[in-house]
C-alpha cells in the first residue's frame, strides 16, 4: 500500500517520479485504511542522507500490507552535519522528543560513519542508547542496519564487534539458516545482499547473547538475525535497501578520498559487482589516474555512466520480501493505540508464538 506525504520531504515527490504511488495527505485521511507509523532514525553522513531515506522508504512503499505508511525520519543533534546536512535535517525532520510523545508501530536505524575504533567513544553513543532503549520498551519491532546492529550488541548484549582488518565490501551469496521464521517465509533460500564494512558481528557472538540467526553467507558472515523473543529486534549486518548504483557511487566516492590525499592505498574493486568488461575498464581508469597524477595534468573523468549501464541488482526482490514479512507481523501485532507495542493475550516474550 502507498506512503504518505504528510509533509513536505523531497523524497515523496522523488518516489512519486520513479513510480512509485505516494497519496496526499488529505486524500489518505478520506481512506478507511488501518494507518502504520514507522521511524526512521538516519544517522547516515551527509553525502549518503538523502538516499538513505529514499532507500527505505522505497521499501516500505512496496510492501503489500493493508496499510497506510507514514514515514516519520529523524536523527540524532549529536552527529556532525554540514550546512545542506543540518538544514535538511532541521527543515523534514522530525525530533525524538516529538516521535516519543506520539509513538510508533515499528522503527529502523541506519548505520553511520565512525571516527576511531570504539563505538562507546562515539558523540551518538549515549543519545542511540536512549532511543533503542524506548523503542525497546514501546515499539514492536525494530530493525537496526550495520552499523546499528554493532552498537546494540555491544551496549545490550556485551558483544564487541570484530575488526576484519579489510573492507568487506561487495554482494555476496547467502543462505537461509531457519527456513520457517516468518520474517523469511517465500524468500528464494539463496539469494545476494550487498555489505560494505570494515568490522562484523560473527555468528558465535550472535549465538552466545542467544539470538537467532537467519540469514548468512560463508564469504561474509551473518547478515539478518532476530533477538531473543524472535522478533522485537531484527538486525541486518549487510544493505538489502541498496540502490543498484550505491556500491558504485561509494566506490567512486573512495577513489576521491584517494585522489585527495585522505587514503594512501588505491581502492580496490568492488566484489562481485562489476562485469568483467566494467573491471577492465575500471583497470584502465585507474591506470590512467595514476599516470596522470604522476604527469600533474588534469584527471580523467570517473566512467559512471558507462559502468552503471551495465551493473545488475541481485538483491532487491529478497530485501523487499523480508520488509513485507516484517510490515505484515507489526500490523498483526501492533496495538492501534501505537503506545502499547503489543495487543491483548501476545506473549511480550514470545510475539510471534514460535518458542516451545
Amino acid at each position: 500500500m502507498p506512503l504518505v506525504a504528510y509533509s513536505d520531504l523531497p523524497t515523496f515527490e522523488r518516489l512519486r517520479t520513479e513510480g512509485e504511488i505516494v497519496l496526499p495527505r488529505d486524500y489518505a485521511l478520506q481512506q478507511e485504511i488501518r494507518e502504520l507509523h514507522i521511524g526512521l532514525l538516519n544517522m547516515m553522513p551527509d553525502a549518503a542522507l538523502e538516499a538513505t531515506e529514499r532507500q527505505f522508504f522505497r521499501l516500505i512503499g512496496e510492501s503489500n500490507q493493508i496499510a497506510q505508511f507514514y514515514l516519520h525520519p529523524f536523527s540524532l543533534p549529536e552527529l556532525p552535519r554540514n550546512a545542506e546536512g543540518r538544514a535538511h535535517v532541521e527543515k523534514y525532520y522530525e525530533s525524538f522528543d516529538a516521535i516519543r510523545e506520539q509513538g510508533l508501530d515499528a522503527l529502523i536505524i541506519t548505520g553511520a560513519n565512525v571516527v576511531g575504533t570504539e563505538l562507546s567513544n562515539q558523540p551518538f553513543w549515549q543519545p542511540l542508547i536512549k532511543v533503542i532503549d524506548w523503542a525497546h520498551a514501546n515499539v514492536t519491532s525494530t530493525l537496526c542496519s550495520c552499523l546499528a546492529t554493532h552498537a546494540v550488541m555491544e551496549f545490550r548484549y556485551r558483544q564487541k564487534r570484530r575488526a576484519l582488518g579489510l573492507k568487506r565490501w561487495g554482494v555476496y551469496p547467502h543462505r537461509l539458516v531457519d527456513r520457517t521464521h516468518p520474517l523469511v517465509v517465500g524468500v528464494n533460500t539463496r539469494f545476494d545482499v550487498p555489505h560494505s564494512r570494515f568490522n562484523q558481528i560473527d555468528r558465535t557472538q550472535f549465538e552466545a547473547a542467544g539470538l537467532h540467526v537467519l540469514v548468512e553467507s560463508d564469504s561474509a558472515g551473518v547478515h539478518l538475525a532476530v533477538s531473543e523473543d524472535w522478533f522485537r529486534l531484527i538486525f541486518f549486518q549487510g544493505h538489502p535497501e541498496y540502490d543498484i548504483i550505491s556500491l558504485l557511487k561509494e566506490y567512486k566516492r573512495e577513489i576521491h578520498r584517494f585522489v585527495k590525499g585522505e587514503c594512501s592505498d588505491y581502492p580496490p574493486l568492488v566484489e562481485n559487482y562489476f562485469s568483467e568488461q566494467s573491471e577492465a575498464i575500471l583497470d584502465e581508469y585507474r591506470e590512467r589516474l595514476l599516470a596522470a597524477q604522476q604527469q600533474g595534468i588534469a584527471l580523467p573523468a570517473f566512467p559512471e555512466n558507462l559502468i552503471s549501464s551495465r551493473l545488475d541488482n541481485t538483491w532487491h526482490d529478497t530485501a523487499e520480501a523480508v520488509i513485507n514479512n516484517w510490515i505484515g507481523k507489526v500490523y498483526q501485532l501492533t496495538d492501534i493505540d501505537r503506545k502499547q507495542p503489543f495487543q491483548a493475550g501476545i506473549n511480550p516474550d514470545d510475539p510471534l508464538g514460535l518458542k516451545r
